[in-house]
């Protein structure tokens, strides 16, 4: 929905979307002919609200439903199948599945006990009050450290940036370790197939994981995986309501619904690790999620700052 606060804010409109089918009515108006845009007056004020009768622009049709029933997931489970056996998915559905529960079905573990810390292990597990065969199991899950305290800032072999490499011991026994798939694209794309596989149906796949935000407090999931869609949808060249040119809007929607399926999941005991979006529009755009060592500006200065 959109104000116009007068009639000359309409026709700047209008000059914008020269070609588009514009219909003045009344707030009791209820009918509207496919894809036309929607304009009426608001009685309670003096301003025009615009709206769309396209499905691919509107969102009030989107569902997201969590997948319950799920059982704690051990090394070979096939998670496909039972999410399969709890949803009912259709095409065009977007399923968002924690790494957790894939790094666990795939074997991605490791216990404490059979990792023997080295002497940077040590000192970093002083540095930072960790223990150190966890410290040594996050050098070993990293490319690239960015940051060394008050924790560990890691680079992954896949371009993911996480806090102690991703390297989790939460949803697990005591004394495991969970590390994040060594590459998540290839995760995506196979747990895509297996569903095609098992129900015919064209889905696609995101995975999640939990990660801190630079100058926010609080977590958000992120994706680090996906397949059947791109990344970024490029809002560049295209114009605004008032004809201006956009020049650097990039939206990640990935991590948007990650965001959003994170938050039906939860972080605690809510036992719901797979989600389900369903109605969501269809984006264009691009895979380059994350920025190349000379565009990432937090990246150069955290690495020079460690580095002396």
């Amino acid at each position: 929905m959109y104000d116009f606060h007068d009639s000359g804010e309409l026709n700047r409109f209008r000059s914008v979307f020269p070609k588009g089918v514009f219909v003045l009515i009344d707030t009791s108006a209820s009918q509207k002919t496919k894809g036309e845009v929607l304009i009426r007056r608001d009685s309670k004020r003096n301003s025009f609200i615009i709206g769309s009768s396209h499905r691919a622009v509107t969102m009030e049709q989107i569902q997201v439903m969590g997948v319950k029933g799920l059982p704690l997931i051990h090394a070979g489970d096939n998670i496909v199948a039972m999410i399969c056996e709890r949803m009912q998915l259709q095409d065009g559905d977007i399923l968002c599945i924690a790494s957790t529960i894939y790094s666990k079905a795939k074997g991605y573990t490791k216990s404490l006990a059979s990792i023997t810390p080295s002497e940077r292990a040590q000192r970093l597990a002083n540095l930072n009050g960790e223990d150190p065969r966890f410290v040594q199991a996050v050098l070993d899950a990293s490319a690239d450290i960015i940051m060394e305290h008050p924790f560990i800032l890691s680079e992954l072999s896949f371009g993911h940036i996480g806090v102690r490499a991703g390297v989790d011991q939460s949803n697990i026994e005591d004394g495991m370790l969970i590390f994040l798939p060594p590459d998540p694209m290839h995760a995506a794309q196979e747990l895509r197939d297996r569903i095609k596989k098992i129900v015919s149906r064209d889905v696609g796949v995101i995975i999640t994981d939990t990660c801190g935000r630079s100058f926010r407090r609080g977590q958000t999931g992120n994706a680090i995986g996906w397949s059947g869609f791109c990344a970024i949808r490029d809002f560049r060249g295209d114009t605004d309501l008032f004809g201006h040119v956009l020049k650097i809007t990039e939206e990640a929607v990935v991590d948007e619904i990650a965001g959003f399926a994170n938050f039906v999941m939860g972080e605690s005991d809510n036992g719901v690790p797979a989600v389900v979006f369903r109605n969501c529009p269809k984006w264009s755009g691009h895979d380059n999620l994350y920025f190349r060592n000379e565009e990432d500006i937090t990246k150069r200065v955290l690495k020079k700052e460690w580095c002396h």
